[in-house]
């Protein structure tokens, strides 16, 4: 061989090696990660999903990433959070209820020994694990795998409690959490630099009680007097000069309130207050102003939620872990139609968005922050499931500034980061995890990753099978919490199914039931057979059923 052949062999060879460094699934080491979990986010909240709320951070994230635009949750916290820190459904580790379903199940329910955190999957293989905010999973965070946590968790709102005589006027939760991250990735850095970390970056924020700093109310306090109708067009605009091709603009569903009625409650909150997202221009002055006000404190929320996710993200880059860090973002359910009084009670007369109020966002504006979805938290309409889902990791993502379209949920996020960290599970401890792992999206935007996902929540059901939807869904729920029968005794008789097909419906309005019974009656006894195995799931991790793809 002459010298230019062994040229050219060294150069092929030096080109080959550079392809295979730079592929997204070779990162130069370990990566650590870092997941971001919000609150009661509505679809189109940050900006780089159409909200004009300032959220620099995020968007940023999200040009250096890739954004989803049909990523899911389960409708409602705690359930979305055991998906997340599981990887399986809900019901499957006993933390939401569904048909057939006993005392165990939901809020209070206790996951089966088999159901692992994150936490406690990564700690073996050499990560520092960290929590940091909310929880809502049964357990505490140091007994499920955790090495360092911190609930932030002083008051039933987010400033101290307005009933204690030594008041730290300078506590606001969502600053205390990010806080309690960056305590945790400093002393990472200064005692465990040799080790990998998770971060499982919790904010309470945006979820009611609306409270927020006045000098980032100030910045949103006339931004909404055009109302809820006129944002939604707004938002829906940007969304198209975004490329976000999410469907048409759903409208909106008068006759739809909040979930649970609480008519003594929202008596307290004055003149203002209504129950129902009417039209902005059959609203008196004073409802305007006061719905207006709540809209401008949720933006305030999100907006200093962004400022603290961006002193977290600096942390980082002054570690020099930015790079080298897996950073996803989402929401646990869509914006809440909620409106109620809880903790410590609601003065009109003090100011909105202050300690001593509670306020929540209501239909009308929750309607536009779930933009252009239909309905709200709780609802398995897209509106209530759809959630905003940016990937940033710049070693192991040569994509930026991408749209997925590939619909993923929740319950992916454990297997995905177990893939990057390179941790083998061991599926004869229990059910194999129904979620998948994402990394064949990162780089193709026509991966499947499932071929169907399955819903639950409070008497609201439904089944996504590529772009067909069932769903079978009440309005009226008072109290379904409290009534340990209603579970056990709907049956499959219930399903009086609608049928939308997302690929150009998305604002689920054109029900096709009719026109395809033979695809309802497979799709809703496939709907029973999942609820079936995860029944068992739930009973038995001993006999591992089938992974629900």
């Amino acid at each position: 061989m002459n010298f230019r052949n062994v040229r050219n062999l060294v150069w092929v060879m030096a080109v080959a090696w550079m392809s295979v460094a730079c592929n997204s699934s070779m990162a130069s080491e370990q990566p650590n990660f870092l997941v971001i979990l919000a609150d009661d986010l509505g679809f189109s909240d940050p900006g780089c999903y159409g909200g004009e709320i300032a959220t620099p951070n995020l968007d940023a994230l999200a040009a250096g990433g890739l954004r989803y635009t049909q990523f899911y949750n389960t409708a409602r916290c705690w359930p979305t959070r055991a998906a997340v820190m599981t990887g399986y459904y809900p019901q499957q580790v006993r933390r939401d209820s569904m048909p057939g379903a006993t005392r165990q199940y939901g809020g209070g329910g206790k996951r089966p020994d088999w159901a692992q955190t994150l936490a406690e999957y990564l700690r073996p293989a050499g990560y520092r694990t960290y929590h940091s905010g909310k929880w809502h999973i049964d357990g505490k965070p140091t007994d499920n795998g955790f090495d360092l946590s911190d609930e932030a968790t002083r008051s039933p709102g987010f400033f101290d409690s307005i009933r204690k005589k030594n008041r730290d006027p300078k506590f606001y939760r969502t600053t205390a959490t990010a806080q309690h991250a960056i305590d945790c990735l400093q002393e990472h850095a200064e005692e465990h630099a040799d080790q990998p970390f998770f971060h499982f970056l919790a904010f309470h924020a945006p979820h009611f009680p609306l409270h927020a700093l006045p000098e980032d109310i100030e910045r949103y306090r006339d931004r909404y007097f055009a109302g809820w109708d006129a944002l939604r067009e707004e938002r829906k605009h940007r969304q198209r000069e975004l490329g976000m091709d999410v469907g048409p603009l759903s409208p909106i569903e008068q006759e739809v309130g909040p979930p649970y009625a609480f008519p003594d409650q929202i008596e307290v909150l004055g003149e203002g207050e209504i129950t129902r997202p009417l039209p902005w221009d059959e609203l008196t002055k004073e409802k305007q102003q006061f719905q207006a006000t709540k809209m401008a404190i949720h933006a305030a929320m999100v907006d200093r939620m962004d400022q603290e996710i961006g002193r977290v993200l600096a942390q980082l880059k002054e570690m020099g872990q930015f790079e080298n860090t897996w950073i996803c973002f989402l929401s646990d359910n869509g914006a809440s139609a909620e409106i109620m009084v809880r903790g410590e009670g609601h003065d009109p007369s003090a100011s909105p968005g202050s300690a001593a109020t509670y306020l929540c966002l209501g239909p009308g504006f929750s309607s536009a922050a779930n933009t252009p979805f239909r309905r709200h938290k709780t609802w398995v309409h897209e509106g209530g499931i759809s959630t905003p889902f940016i990937v940033h990791w710049p070693e192991g993502i040569r994509s930026k500034n991408e749209l997925r379209t590939n619909p993923g949920h929740a319950i992916d996020i454990a297997p995905t980061v177990l893939d990057l960290a390179r941790v083998e599970l061991d599926e004869t401890a229990g059910p194999p995890m129904s979620g998948q792992s994402l990394k064949p999206s990162f780089d193709d935007s026509d991966a499947t990753i499932h071929d169907e996902l399955w819903f639950y929540h409070e008497g609201n059901w439904a089944l996504r099978q590529g772009d067909w939807k069932i769903i079978h869904s009440n309005i009226s729920r008072p109290f379904p919490w409290l009534r340990s029968e209603t579970a056990a005794n709907e049956s499959k008789e219930d399903g009086d199914w609608q049928l939308y097909h997302l690929a150009n419906d998305r604002a689920e309005q054109n029900d096709v039931a009719d026109k395809h019974p033979e695809r309802v009656q497979q799709m809703a006894d496939r709907w029973w057979e999942l609820r079936d195995q995860f029944l068992r799931d739930s009973m038995d991790g001993s006999n591992p059923s089938k992974r629900a793809n």
